[in-house]
C-alpha cells in the first residue's frame, strides 16, 4: 500500500461532469442564433481551438458576426455552462468529505479558467475542501509537462511520492506518473478510447468514486 499525505484533482471529467460541453457548445451557439447545426459538426471541431473554430463557423453557414464576436460568445455559453448547469460527477461529494475526514490535504490542477471552476465550486458547496485552484494558464505550461503538479504539492507541503493525483486524460496520467506521483485515473466518457492505456499506468482506476476502493491501496496513517 501506498502511503499519501496530499491530493491533487483535475476538475472536468474528474470532479465535474462538464466535458460535454465541449462537444455542444458549437451546436448551442449555432441553435441561439437560429441556425441548424451538420451533423457530426462535434467532430470537425474537435481538434480546432476556440478561434479557429469560430473561424470554421462563420465560413461554413456564412454568419455576419466576425470571428472574435463568436469566439467570444461560445466562451460566454462555457461560462454560464459552469455558473448554471454543471454538476458533480456521482459520489464525489462523499469522497471528498471522506478525505477531508482523513486529513488529507487536498489542490486542485486544472487546464480550465479559474474563475469557472471557482464559480462552479462555490455553487456546488465544494470550494471549501480545497486549499488552492492551480491553473495551466497561471503556472505558464500545460498538462504535457509536470510543473502544475509539482507546484500544487509544493502548496500542499508534500513530496511527489505521498500525494495521489486523479486525472482522467492519458497525457496527464502520463506525465504525473512520469514526475513520481501515485496516480488514479477516473474513468470518464470522453477519454474512453483511451480507457485500457490508462488503467495500465495507474495505482487504481475508478469507474466510478467509490471511497472503499481508494483505501484498499492507499494508507495516509
Amino acid at each position: 500500500m501506498i502511503r499519501i499525505k496530499g491530493a491533487i484533482f483535475d476538475v472536468d471529467g474528474v470532479l465535474l461532469d462538464s466535458m460535454g460541453i465541449w462537444d455542444d457548445v458549437a451546436d448551442r451557439y449555432l441553435k441561439k442564433l437560429g441556425y441548424e447545426p451538420e451533423p457530426g459538426l462535434r467532430d470537425i471541431l474537435f481538434s480546432m481551438s476556440v478561434e479557429e473554430g469560430a473561424a470554421y463557423v462563420k465560413a461554413h453557414y456564412h454568419l455576419s458576426q466576425n470571428v472574435e464576436e463568436i469566439a467570444s460568445g461560445v466562451i460566454q455559453i462555457v461560462e454560464d455552462f459552469y455558473v448554471q448547469e454543471v454538476p458533480l460527477k456521482p459520489g464525489v461529494e462523499e469522497f471528498l468529505m471522506e478525505m477531508k475526514r482523513r486529513g488529507i490535504p487536498m489542490s486542485v490542477a486544472t487546464s480550465s479558467d479559474k474563475s469557472h471552476i471557482r464559480a462552479a465550486f462555490t455553487r456546488l458547496q465544494i470550494m471549501d475542501y480545497f486549499q488552492k485552484i492551480h491553473t495551466c494558464a497561471e503556472t505558464g505550461a500545460g498538462k504535457s509537462e509536470p510543473k502544475i503538479y509539482e507546484e500544487a504539492a509544493a502548496s500542499l507541503g508534500t513530496k511527489p511520492e505521498e500525494t495521489v493525483v486523479f486525472e482522467d486524460a492519458l497525457h496527464a496520467v502520463r506525465t504525473a506518473r512520469q514526475a513520481g506521483f501515485p496516480v488514479v485515473g477516473v474513468y470518464d466518457a470522453a477519454n474512453e478510447k483511451d480507457a485500457a492505456r490508462i488503467q495500465s499506468m495507474v495505482t487504481l482506476y475508478l469507474k466510478e468514486w467509490d471511497c472503499s476502493r481508494m483505501w484498499e491501496y492507499f494508507v495516509n496513517k
